[in-house]
């Protein structure tokens, strides 16, 4: 793991430190009096640091972590924040990490013309870089040990997909996923169909899910429902939760709104 810089966050205690660990950037944020839970963010250019966050806008997940973690008397989590990998070399990299790879393997076609191939896809060594090196690395630097029960992943459209796709191969591994505005029109009813057949028994896990009503949210409500419905008639009753933010657009600021709610839904059942 090499340093890359450190950097503070207003209101929070401690340090947002940078780092690359198997040529992936990761912001990590570990609480100075140490944690018990732990949260895993996709599009971690936006989580933190507004200088590489898309339009300035951060999710301010630090902040509303520990807000949230306060009001329920707990500890925050360890936040630990995946750089995707879009550059000027690789303009299709955020695709190209974050789609869920099988589903497209297994004959699933896009809804428009891709701009790469299926052989350029890399979901599957994306997800596995997070938990056989970024996770084990980032807790042993920081001497924290976290259950699986008490891990989440969080992502907003492709990675609302990655969140799902990750707790289908990474079950063992966090109990529960966060989905925002979930990019379901990537490949339409195919795709929920795909994903949704292949999560795990409901017994042990938890999804929250939400959608806004603006940009690409406004394409969502069909499938949306077609997944509650699918969740719902397959056992998601208790540890199933779909939310509707009305105006919500497609955005960094309208997500950063909806994370007090995923995370009181998490937390709470801590």
């Amino acid at each position: 793991m090499e340093e890359i810089k450190r950097f503070q966050l207003r209101g929070i205690r401690g340090e947002v430190k940078r780092v690359r660990i198997s040529e992936r950037t990761v912001d990590y944020w570990a609480p100075p009096e140490g944690s018990d839970s732990l949260l895993i963010a996709h599009d971690g250019q936006n989580i933190f640091d507004w200088r590489t966050a898309s339009n300035i806008k951060t999710w301010r997940l630090a902040q509303t972590a520990s807000r949230v973690a306060d009001e329920l008397n707990q500890r925050p989590p360890l936040v630990i924040a995946v750089f995707h990998g879009k550059s000027k070399r690789d303009p299709h990299g955020r695709a190209r990490d974050l789609c869920p790879e099988d589903a497209f393997r297994d004959g699933i076609v896009p809804s428009q013309s891709p701009a790469i191939s299926v052989s350029q896809l890399r979901g599957n060594s994306y997800t596995a870089s997070i938990f056989d090196e970024i996770l084990p690395t980032i807790l042993e630097e920081t001497k924290l040990q976290i259950a699986p029960e008490r891990s989440a992943m969080i992502g907003s459209s492709m990675g609302g997909l990655a969140t799902l796709y990750s707790l289908i191969n990474y079950s063992p591994r966090f109990h529960t996923a966060l989905s925002l505005s979930t990019h379901w029109s990537l490949a339409g009813e195919p795709l929920v169909d795909w994903l949704l057949s292949r999560l795990p028994r409901p017994k042990d896990h938890r999804i929250w899910m939400s959608r806004g009503e603006r940009g690409c949210d406004a394409e969502y409500p069909p499938l949306q429902e077609r997944a509650n419905q699918k969740l719902i008639a397959a056992g998601w009753k208790d540890n199933f939760e779909s939310k509707v933010f009305i105006g919500a657009g497609h955005n960094e600021s309208a997500w950063a709104k909806q994370v007090s709610e995923a995370l009181g839904y998490w937390l709470s059942k801590l």
